[in-house]
């Protein structure tokens, strides 16, 4: 039956101790009441003031939630206007919202794989905007549009006169093998580069490849939640490594892994730099065939406080390494290409691999980057943002320390993109970014990104995608919630 507008709020029941969050809470019940049938096509929600009021919440809270109901097509939402539901309710004639439903009644058998995903916050749930301070982005206002755009259009008209190419074009290889020599030390032939659509496809690709289910796998612990992923969907078992001050420790005491994932360069999420004769003691662990180690380079274009270390692929005189990275951090996300140097034994058969998977990038936007890098404009706004992001970092630093201090203690890294602020006096972390989230302010858990009991609490602070005046604002409301 119907529900009146006044009644809505009392059939929404919200848990603040629910690890849901109360943006998930509040999306699902919404959804729910939809999809039976309770709220009915062209039924005007309440005001998210009014709503926020009712409920006893902030008015954001109200407002994502909102806004990932109308990204799913259940309301129509403009500004200023109230949301109005679009779908019929009850059994098949929600359409696409039926899946939810049948989900729901038919419990559908998912594999452990799907199961362990429902169990994490990866990628994050309460995505719903861009906002400050959330980690993993760099400032895509601050990139040459409108030279992008001109290297896109070109290449678009070139591509339709172009016979049909390599998936993997044969000028970007070559200026991206110039490039990660130069400024990264990656030692490869152009022939090892394979460019996918980002570097959890690289991660995908290598997982396929090389992994054989109840293969023993070793990640970061806490570490990037992608890299766990990949590897326990080949049905590898995944062990997590502690960190010291260089990052990932040497574990002498256990048998060598099927493949090692970590990111020296910084690690995630801490930002530590892993010694070079740290590095050498994993590279003397690995063995061709045996052992592989899988190097993320995530954000290595920046650093700050010291020249950037060498990647230890360039270390590796035995092929034992694959190198991953991505242009998503140093250009746009929304370029979606990402790269994978794969060692020279494996290079033909990854190739073939990346067919049989589809792990394939559009053809023009591969001869665009390369036109982007051959011609400079890459280098020039890596330098632009390089001092762009130092001072970013130092801010933001500054402003936790001066309004903060009492309650965050600050690893400040020697590069990247995003800091780890820990709690004092015992707080817990997940129950902080639920607080910041609901006010506006997006970050991530530490204990979220480990791999099994959390070792580290604290939060994940992104500062390059953020100018100066909205890293203050963020902090100044950062200290009024705690």
């Amino acid at each position: 039956m119907p529900v009146s507008e006044e009644v809505i709020s009392a059939l929404i029941d919200l848990k603040r101790t629910d690890d849901a969050g109360l943006v998930t809470q509040l999306t699902g019940q919404l959804r729910d009441l939809i999809a039976s049938g309770r709220l009915g096509r062209g039924r005007t929600l309440p005001s998210s003031r009014r709503l926020a009021s009712d409920l006893g919440v902030s008015r954001n809270t109200v407002t994502y939630a909102y806004e990932q109901l109308a990204a799913e097509g259940y309301v129509a939402a403009s500004h200023g206007r109230r949301p109005v539901v679009t779908v019929d309710g009850g059994g098949d004639r929600l359409g696409a919202g039926a899946a939810v439903v049948r989900e729901r009644s038919g419990k559908p058998r998912l594999s452990p794989w799907a199961l362990n995903l429902k169990q994490t916050d990866w990628p994050m749930s309460y995505q719903a905007s861009l906002r400050p301070l959330r980690p993993g982005h760099g400032d895509f206002r601050e990139f040459p549009d409108e030279v992008w755009a001109r290297c896109l259009r070109r290449n678009a008209v070139r591509a339709a006169r172009r016979e049909l190419g390599p998936v993997n074009r044969t000028r970007l290889r070559k200026v991206l093998a110039d490039y990660l020599a130069t400024s990264r030390g990656v030692r490869a032939a152009a022939g090892q580069i394979m460019i996918l659509p980002s570097a959890q496809a690289a991660l995908t690709l290598i997982a396929a490849t090389i992994i054989t289910p109840g293969d023993e796998v070793w990640v970061e612990d806490p570490g990037y939640p992608g890299a766990a992923a990949a590897f326990r969907a080949s049905g590898a078992r995944v062990s997590g490594i502690g960190l010291d001050e260089q990052g990932m420790q040497r574990m002498p005491g256990l048998a060598a892994p099927k493949l090692i994932f970590m990111t020296p360069s910084h690690q995630h999420p801490t930002g530590r730099l892993m010694s070079l004769a740290r590095r050498a003691e994993f590279l003397s662990l690995s063995r061709p065939g045996k052992t592989w180690i899988v190097e993320d380079d995530y954000d290595g274009e920046f650093h700050y406080d010291s020249r950037p270390v060498p990647a230890l692929q360039g270390l590796d005189a035995h092929g034992r390494v694959f190198y991953v990275g991505t242009f998503s951090k140093a250009m746009t996300p929304d370029i979606r290409l990402g790269y994978l140097v794969a060692p020279p034994a494996l290079a033909s058969t990854l190739e073939i691999a990346q067919r049989h998977i589809g792990l394939i990038a559009s053809s023009h936007i591969q001869e665009a980057l390369s036109e982007f890098i051959a011609d400079g404009h890459f280098l020039a706004h890596l330098r632009r943002m390089r001092r762009l992001y130092h001072a970013r970092r130092d801010h933001l630093v500054e402003e936790l320390e001066r309004q903060l201090g009492g309650m965050l203690s600050v690893e400040v890294p020697p590069g990247g993109i995003q800091l780890v602020a820990r709690l004092k006096r015992g707080r817990t972390d997940q129950a902080a970014v639920k607080r910041l989230v609901a006010a506006g302010v997006e970050t991530r858990a530490l204990s979220s990104l480990a791999v099994g009991r959390p070792r580290d609490r604290g939060l994940l602070l992104g500062f390059a995608a953020w100018r100066e005046s909205e890293i203050s604002a963020a902090v100044r409301t950062m200290a009024s919630c705690f």
